[in-house]
């Protein structure tokens, strides 16, 4: 691995809750590696993708075209890369369909460490669309609320509307996030499946109302308005049902002090925004309710203040 540049990007929250496909938080201990290294060869190609056990993966391709880490290294290669080509390794960090990020994780990690090998690397802010390339071939649309947050860290806002246009939004003082995996899968295609194609302008208001009013909470550290704020009115109902756990978690996370808990992304993962002091008693209420229905499970507590992809070696 001497010749090989590793880049480690975290795993995020998407949508909050209260900004579907626009809001995102990075969150710390848990990520994605790419490791990347030039070869003579034209195109981006992919040595081995190992899961959380070290293994080589059992249902991720080395096909370059079916990988999101190689499809966004390839989309940066093409426009900004040299002579020959890169080689990637992909390890892990994040369990697929988990609600938090992955396939986001490991394009980000991707573009980082290609980055790092280009002669005249591009700054941090230039590798977002190239990063989308990957997400978009995961997901089957361009969004950034996994891959941005990932990416820079901390908490970010992307309306679809903006792109590539980002905006940093300031992580309110005291507050965590506890986040749980259940031992479950959901697929994001076929979560987006389930919403409705239209919302009654009633219901839109009222989510358009805690959106703003979360965003201000998050700017003045208002702490009684996020607990207000953050609840999820158009998504969370019709999602929900595909995580058995779901009802058991949320009200196990609220009894311990959280400021609202719901859908991390499409789920299964669910996350609660808490007080620092509570941060780690929620996470393991959040844990002792999913295994009281029969289900394992992993959490992390994180700051809202996350870091964002960077090279470790």
């Amino acid at each position: 691995m001497s010749d090989f540049v590793t880049a480690f990007a975290p795993a995020s929250v998407a949508n909050l809750g209260v900004g579907f496909d626009m809001l995102g938080v990075a969150v710390a201990g848990v990520g994605d590696r790419v490791a990347a290294r030039r070869t003579d060869n034209d195109e981006v190609t992919v040595a081995e993708v190992r899961g959380l056990d070290g293994e080589i993966h059992p249902y991720l391709s080395t096909n370059a075209r079916e990988n999101t880490a190689s499809i966004a290294a390839q989309a940066l290669w093409d426009a900004h890369g040299g002579a020959g080509s890169v080689e990637l390794k992909v390890f892990k960090g994040v369990a697929l369909q988990s609600g938090m990020g992955s396939s986001a994780a490991s394009a980000v990690a991707a573009v980082v460490a290609v980055n790092a090998l280009l002669d005249s690397p591009l700054a941090v802010e230039k590798l977002l669309p190239f990063a989308l390339e990957g997400e978009k071939y995961a997901s089957g649309g361009i969004h950034a609320d996994n891959v941005a947050p990932s990416l820079f860290g901390g908490l970010i806002l992307s309306p679809v509307v903006l792109l590539p246009k980002i905006m940093r939004l300031p992580a309110p003082k005291g507050v965590s996030v506890a986040l749980l995996h259940p031992d479950l899968q959901v697929n994001t295609a076929q979560a987006r499946l389930q919403l409705p194609k239209s919302v009654p302008m009633k219901l839109w208001l009222e989510q358009q109302g805690l959106l703003a009013a979360f965003i201000h909470a998050c700017a003045t550290d208002d702490i009684d308005l996020i607990r207000q704020s953050l609840r999820d009115v158009v998504v969370e109902p019709h999602r929900k049902g595909n995580v058995v756990c779901f009802d058991e978690v949320v009200a196990a996370a609220l009894k311990a002090g959280a400021l609202g808990s719901t859908l991390s992304g499409s789920g299964p993962s669910i996350f609660a925004l808490c007080k620092d002091n509570d941060a780690r008693n929620v996470a393991s209420a959040m844990e002792q309710a999913c295994r009281g229905v029969g289900i394992s499970c992993q959490s992390w507590v994180s700051s809202m203040n996350a870091p964002g992809a960077s090279i470790e070696s």
